[in-house]
């Protein structure tokens, strides 16, 4: 038996629900490539590879029962974000009911990414989504900043992954071969330093003047000049292969 839906009709009308069973490898991410990609080191270790964006993600009723799951990672001109959202829409769910959606994601979101999730959520208040990163992605430059405070004034739940998040993507979206997990050399570390880095993000302090909030026009349009971002790719060779449509 492989897991997926049981009954008929839409999983937000009851008639549907997430069934547990021998899990399909083709829907799993291999150990090597969750490895390289959730990986927290503050550098990519040998072989050097790109560390791109990848998102799981679990669907459940507040009782903790999973409805779905999935992962997706950045297409050429659409984000694992927006994938993820067009995923959650298309699923139709009752507005009347309340939902958890538990994120695990590679890089945290861009500023287009970020203000799209706060539109998301906000046409969605039946909607509860938690956000565990990896890794903060340009956590120095002012729009990636003002796109995570601005998730967290949505009611959306930012946070790093940790031990405990790491060990659950790896049951849930790794072909694990029923292995347990096994933490790399100073994930704790690394993790302890990242969530001290989002806190003092998150964290309003009072200033003269408060700023303006960005429009989503100004964030649409944000993009970083090539002089920033190809320093800081390191590139795979080979390149990995795409495992999901």
């Amino acid at each position: 038996m492989t897991e997926g839906w049981a009954g008929s009709g839409h999983p937000g009308q009851g008639a549907c629900v997430w069934t547990p069973g021998t899990r399909n490898t083709m829907n799993l991410l291999r150990e090597i490539l969750f490895k390289q990609q959730f990986g927290n080191q503050p550098r990519v270790p040998a072989p050097y590879y790109r560390r791109k964006t990848y998102l799981c993600y679990q669907l459940k009723q507040l009782n903790d029962l999973t409805l779905d799951r999935g992962c997706f990672r950045n297409k050429k001109q659409r984000h694992a974000e927006i994938r993820f959202i067009d995923k959650i829409n298309s699923l139709d769910l009752n507005p009347s009911q309340s939902y958890k959606i538990i994120c695990y994601i590679t890089w945290s979101p861009c500023p287009n990414c970020a203000n799209e999730l706060v539109n998301f959520i906000t046409r969605n208040n039946h909607l509860k989504l938690e956000i565990f990163a990896s890794r903060l992605y340009f956590h120095w430059i002012k729009p990636f900043k003002m796109g995570l405070q601005d998730l967290q004034k949505a009611g959306i739940s930012v946070a790093v992954m940790t031990h405990t998040e790491f060990e659950d993507c790896w049951e849930q979206f790794v072909d694990n071969q029923s292995r347990p997990f096994q933490p790399w050399d100073k994930l704790e570390q690394y993790s302890a330093s990242i969530r001290r880095r989002l806190q003092r993000i998150l964290t309003v302090r009072s200033q003269p003047q408060s700023r303006s909030p960005a429009s989503p026009d100004s964030l649409a349009s944000f993009s970083l000049p090539t002089s920033i971002i190809c320093p800081l790719l390191a590139v795979s060779h080979p390149p990995l292969p795409s495992l999901f449509s």
